[in-house]
């Protein structure tokens, strides 16, 4: 995966887990519950990251990762409060529309993300290219001196010349 796929990845996950958890905390409010405690959202955070690393990590439909995270959150909080219920045609047409919207904004959010760093990589200059290496210089590797047969090489003369 290229640097530029990844951080749209990122982007990815980062949005589809906060609007997950956005959505989930919103919808509970304008349904009647009550305010989290610490613990659950503690949880809803943890479920909101894990959406999170899922989108990044996959190619899965942004909406349907969204619809998970949105069962998740709506889970986490109402076992929280103590009144899981299910939920009315009302509640299911809003977290509908509020998956359509933030499908459709995570969606822009990355082609807008790849069109900007399209653009940046046209214009401005690779920061490090690489530098060219020479090849290795092969040396041939030189046969080891040996002293003792060089002073012994060769008839050398000893004594006094024949003819004196």
């Amino acid at each position: 995966m290229s640097t530029a796929e990844a951080l749209v990845a990122r982007l990815r996950g980062g949005l589809t887990g906060a609007v997950s958890g956005a959505v989930s905390i919103a919808a509970h409010a304008l349904g009647g519950g009550g305010t989290p405690s610490q613990s659950a959202v503690a949880l809803l955070i943890a479920t909101t990251l894990a959406v999170g690393v899922v989108a990044a990590g996959t190619r899965l439909p942004v909406a349907a990762i969204l619809v998970a995270g949105q069962v998740l959150g709506h889970l986490v909080l109402s076992l929280d409060a103590g009144h899981f219920h299910v939920p009315g045609p009302a509640m299911i047409a809003g977290h509908a529309v509020a998956i359509a919207v933030a499908a459709l904004l995570v969606v822009a959010a990355e082609r807008g993300c790849r069109f900007v760093l399209a653009a940046l990589r046209r214009v401005a200059p690779t920061p490090f290219a690489p530098l060219r290496v020479p090849g290795a210089v092969l040396v041939a590797p030189r046969p080891p001196v040996l002293r003792g047969l060089r002073r012994s090489a060769g008839i050398v003369p000893r004594g006094p010349p024949v003819t004196v």
